[in-house]
């Protein structure tokens, strides 16, 4: 258990890190065009160092890898749509209303409603206060939702495919198809600017940090802890963004912001110490 939830601390630091450099991007690529490129980098560095293509794969299997590549491109690029139009702590906030749905839904003990509640608070606390709402892209808000309900739908199809196979084969499967799904929306909305060689290193370090690192973390994370766990310690999300943002974008946090950060710290760690004995993990 120790040891997956330092995977998962480890994966969400990288993930917010390479947002920090996806946003300095956006006004070059755009944040299709940077989802793309981020996708396409992470699909090729998964496939170069995994070979998933030696791992025989069912056709059931497929298709659940399919559902999580699927959920995994969306989620991406909604939520960079989202980064573009509201800051990195806040948008990351929204977008964990779905992993708290997860929790809440899969729960089986009393406790767990406890630490979902506290994240809820803390989540409550990020929102912005009326006046600060009128500063809000409305747009930006309904993007990052949307990215919410994908990163539900990633969890429990992710879950299911690193049930029956290797966890780097079902990150490299699943990033292929992401990647499938997102390209086509990169080239229609920056063209021929996606080939810029100057964008190239900055792209392969969002590739790196934003999905190529984290999700390949996730995925062996996925295997040894309950989803509901998983859930609400992925809730540490907001604090990590919200860190990141201060660190790299110069987006200072409020008071409220900090309270809420202690909210959802809290319930992460109430989690961890209360969560049911992990499910075995197929042999690999």
């Amino acid at each position: 258990m120790f040891k997956s939830i330092s995977f998962l601390l480890i994966a969400m630091a990288s993930i917010q890190s390479g947002a920090t450099l996806a946003k300095r991007i956006f006004r070059i690529a755009g944040p299709a065009g940077t989802s793309a490129l981020r996708l396409f980098f992470a699909t090729l560095i998964l496939w170069c160092v995994f070979r998933p293509w030696r791992t025989k794969i069912s056709k059931k299997d497929l298709g659940s890898l399919a559902f999580y590549g699927l959920s995994l491109g969306l989620m991406n690029l909604l939520f960079y749509f989202a980064l573009e139009r509201i800051p990195l702590g806040i948008a990351v906030a929204l977008e964990f209303t779905g992993p708290l749905a997860v929790a809440i839904f899969s729960s089986k003990k009393s406790l767990d409603y406890i630490w979902a509640i506290t994240a809820g608070l803390g989540i409550y606390f990020l929102m912005p206060t009326s006046s600060a709402t009128e500063h809000l892209d409305v747009l930006g808000i309904v993007f990052a939702v949307g990215a919410g309900a994908f990163w539900a739908l990633y969890i429990l199809f992710g879950k299911k495919a690193a049930g029956n196979i290797p966890g780097h084969v079902a990150s490299s499967w699943g990033m292929l198809f992401a990647a499938i799904v997102v390209i086509p929306f990169g080239l229609a909305s920056s063209g021929t600017t996606l080939f810029d060689p100057s964008l190239l290193p900055v792209a392969l370090a969002v590739g790196i940090f934003s999905s190529a690192l984290p999700y390949t973390l996730e995925m062996f994370a996925l295997k040894n802890i309950p989803t509901a766990t998983f859930g609400v310690l992925m809730s540490l999300e907001p604090a990590i963004a919200s860190f990141a943002g201060f660190i790299f974008l110069k987006e200072k946090l409020t008071l409220m912001q900090i309270v809420a950060i202690s909210c959802i710290m809290l319930s992460s760690l109430g989690s961890s110490l209360t969560a049911v004995k992990p499910i075995e993990p197929p042999l690999e």
